[in-house]
């Protein structure tokens, strides 16, 4: 094995292992993984949604066992981003312009993780159901569109408006990026998806890594430095799709 494929499997399983640690499926690191290994956009999206599938369940499956789930805060975010993402899903955007909306979204995690690694919630508060239903539509035609499950957005979400802790916001946020992931890759099979031929690789090493990373992230594990080795590497792989036509 070609040293540059160990190197790809080993930061697959770092970003995978990082994401369900937060609640997160991944994509946006899968991405930029891909982005910048030189992968095809059309085997991109449905790679990204696949690999947060199996990632994304099982963080859910640990947080929810940890009794950190909101039912009542998440249908609302559901039931507005199922068929968005699914339209999403069905849209074609050219390689190209793809590139650059990706470029530009992976500056999101990078904000995250740099500037908001740790937000504090010292009081809940009401939940907005209208508010609800907007934000959980926007996040999930955006989700579709581009090959993500929308967490790494709707989980800050939550914690800048104060209506979970962080443990419940990666509950939550695990859920949704499942049935985000779920309906983009329906609405991607009507046109036609391609997966590359190591696929079963590719999922076996993202579940691995997010199996320990969801298992530990429920027990609190503290994992800040390696957050800001991965906004690095998101942050050159966004540079490279902005501003050097990768």
């Amino acid at each position: 094995m070609a040293a540059s494929l160990i190197l790809f499997y080993a930061l697959l399983f770092l970003v995978a292992f990082l994401y369900a640690s937060v609640g997160h499926g991944g994509a946006s690191g899968y991405l930029a993984l891909m982005a910048v290994f030189g992968i095809a956009p059309e085997v991109m999206k449905p790679t990204a949604l696949l690999l947060n599938l199996f990632v994304s369940l099982v963080a859910f499956i640990q947080f929810y066992r940890g009794n950190h789930f909101k039912a009542r805060l998440f249908w609302p975010f559901a039931l507005a981003s199922i068929p968005a993402s699914f339209l999403g899903g069905r849209m074609t955007v050219d390689g190209t312009s793809y590139k650059r909306i990706l470029g530009a979204f992976l500056f999101i995690p990078v904000i995250r993780f740099f500037f908001f690694p740790n937000i504090k919630v010292n009081e809940i508060k009401e939940s907005n159901i209208y508010l609800s239903l907007l934000i959980g539509g926007a996040i999930g035609l955006l989700s579709g569109m581009i090959g993500i499950g929308g967490g790494v957005i709707l989980s800050p979400v939550l914690l800048l408006l104060k209506w979970t802790n962080q443990k419940q916001a990666a509950a939550i946020s695990a859920l949704f990026i499942f049935v985000n992931s779920l309906a983009g890759l329906a609405g991607q099979l009507t046109k036609g998806i391609h997966f590359t031929a190591d696929m079963y690789l590719y999922v076996i090493v993202a579940f691995a890594g997010g199996l320990a990373g969801a298992y530990l992230g429920a027990l609190r594990f503290s994992h800040n430095v390696i957050k800001y080795l991965l906004a690095t590497v998101l942050a050159i792989a966004a540079y490279k799709l902005l501003f050097t036509g990768a």
